[in-house]
């Protein structure tokens, strides 16, 4: 049974409510199958997509299925073969293509964050490119996981990645189901980042009967979404992405559960 929270005026609008590809990655494996899934996500009634799992399908194809479908792309997490901090010019190009005004590093994989000092320097390397996206009126963000959450010297590594970079270069995707797992608070997060956080990654996260964490349709875990609704908005987050990277069942209805839920109990 979904969990019902206290509804207040002029929370979400729906049309802030976008998916995450990552969730349907299984059914993105071919131009066909990607526009299959677009009028899919676009029948539940989401307005916009955040990219992920596009393969090597060109990014002005995924743009002209998007706009067939009646969808937006919002932000991704790819940018083809350019590595989006090492290359940030070349995935100028491939953001101009798919018709994109933001992206998000999904995480620091293959980079080494032993120390403090190692954290450090890969924030510099967040800030460098996102002064590139920044010049060029892109909006460029972080995605944290649990890993951030380990602390150097006192500070958590995801404090110093916002506290040594500058805002108008590097903002926040936070993720709700992996600060949650990391021992953080959503809420808290959204206050955090107020004025830095454009995007925002929704997942549940709940306890199976074997005692394990798992992720959940949104409003069918026990996080606080009408709390971190409404500090994700008084921050002036614009885009909501739905998220599930583990589906118990078929994935679009999980995401149909989702977007319902959102669409009944938090928005305006």
């Amino acid at each position: 049974m979904l969990r019902s929270v206290h509804r207040e005026e002029n929370i979400v609008r729906i049309d802030q409510v976008a998916v995450q590809l990552y969730t349907v990655r299984e059914f993105m494996k071919t131009p066909e199958d990607q526009r299959r899934t677009f009028e899919r996500l676009r029948e539940i009634g989401y307005e916009a997509i955040q990219l992920s799992a596009a393969g090597s399908t060109p990014p002005e194809r995924i743009a002209q299925m998007c706009a067939e479908a009646g969808l937006r792309c919002c932000s991704t997490h790819e940018t083809g073969p350019h590595h989006m901090i090492d290359e940030p010019e070349a995935a100028l190009d491939y953001l101009q293509k798919l018709n994109c005004p933001s992206l998000a590093l999904p995480g620091p994989w293959r980079v080494k964050l032993d120390t403090l000092e190692d954290v450090v320097a890969f924030a510099k390397r967040l800030e460098a490119a996102g002064k590139v996206y920044a010049d060029a009126g892109v909006i460029f963000a972080y995605h944290n996981h649990e890993i951030e959450f380990r602390r150097f010297d006192g500070r958590l590594m995801l404090e110093v990645i916002f506290d040594e970079t500058d805002p108008r270069y590097v903002q926040g995707e936070p993720d709700t189901y992996w600060i949650q797992y990391g021992g953080g608070d959503s809420i808290e997060w959204c206050r955090r980042l107020n004025g830095r956080l454009p995007l925002l990654h929704l997942k549940d996260y709940k306890i199976t009967p074997d005692n394990e964490p798992a992720f959940a349709e949104i409003g069918r875990g026990n996080l606080n979404w009408n709390g971190i609704i409404a500090a994700a908005e008084a921050s002036g987050c614009e885009w909501y992405i739905v998220e599930q990277d583990e589906c118990e069942g078929d994935p679009f209805e999980a995401l149909k559960t989702s977007f319902e839920y959102i669409r009944d109990c938090l928005c305006s």
